[in-house]
């Protein structure tokens, strides 16, 4: 299509074994969110999807640096990530759009807006507030405060957002080729990330700790863990790729024209930062 050569790989086991890989995770965690067992089985699959994508990667790195990709496997790895981010997007959009119907409509209909005879039915003492501290049915316990927004989350939206700028730093400096520059701003990011994880993880054991805010604490609760753990474990995936970078970057790899590798993680955890920062203002902040 391109008037050139198309690489064409030779015969791979790493799909098949991704799947396979894939699908004894997702035993593994079913079993554990549906019968509290099964943890041996969740941390094997976890070990082989990781072996399976480093073994994976390590070969496109090579085919990579053996000059094997023109300009038209470029286009496809520039769509692919793009599809790929587009398929997180909708990811987030999911969670997000839970947590604005139940603001919206759930929390108004309960409290009896366009419905009042059937809402004076299940709980005629029940005000509509966000976050829904007191749930009201009486065997769901809500949350006994909630995070305030201007503490840890304001420490980890600094953390991120001074990571995209940093990166972007990085970024520009191996367009130049100033790769000493590149290594250090580069670092710099995945140190800020790593603090981002940690902060959260301590944020987390305040919230079961001492706020009562845990998975069971009501829709509140669960949705507060579902989009900020999720985040979180992007965070975790993103800081490992960027790590990944950060290998290549001191062994020589990529140049100023030549660094898609470089730009698709960059691609990736600006994403990571965006959603974060509507993590922080519709989560923490309104």
């Amino acid at each position: 299509m391109s008037g050139g050569s198309y690489y064409v790989p030779a015969t791979s086991k790493w799909p098949i074994l991704g799947s396979l890989a894939l699908g004894v995770m997702m035993i593994g965690a079913g079993l554990v969110m549906v019968h509290g067992r099964g943890s041996p089985v969740l941390a094997l699959g976890i070990l082989a999807v990781i072996t399976v994508m480093a073994l994976w990667f390590r070969d496109v790195v090579r085919e990579s640096r053996q000059g094997l990709y023109d300009e038209q496997m470029d286009r496809s790895f520039r769509w692919g990530m793009g599809w790929f981010i587009f398929s997180e997007v909708m990811f987030f959009a999911a969670f997000f759009g839970a947590l604005f119907y139940v603001r919206t409509f759930a929390l108004p209909w309960l409290d009896g807006e366009g419905a009042k005879g059937v809402a004076a039915l299940l709980w005629p003492d029940f005000s509509a507030q966000w976050p829904l501290l007191n749930p009201p049915d009486a065997s769901v316990s809500g949350p006994d405060a909630v995070l305030s927004p201007w503490q840890l989350p304001l420490v980890n939206t600094l953390f991120l957002v001074t990571s995209s700028i940093t990166l972007t730093v990085a970024h520009e400096a191996l367009k130049e080729g100033y790769r000493r520059t590149c290594r250090n701003w580069l670092a710099g990011t995945v140190f800020l990330g790593v603090c981002f994880i940690l902060v959260q993880g301590f944020e987390y054991y305040e919230a079961y700790a001492h706020y009562g805010l845990t998975l069971d604490a009501g829709i509140y609760g669960g949705l507060f863990f579902l989009l900020t753990g999720f985040h979180g474990m992007h965070v975790t995936v993103g800081a490992i790729i960027l790590s990944v970078m950060l290998v290549r970057i001191q062994r020589g790899h990529f140049s100023g024209d030549d660094h898609f590798g470089f730009e698709a993680a960059a691609w990736y955890w600006h994403f990571v930062d965006v959603v974060w920062v509507g993590l922080f203002l519709f989560v923490y902040v309104f």
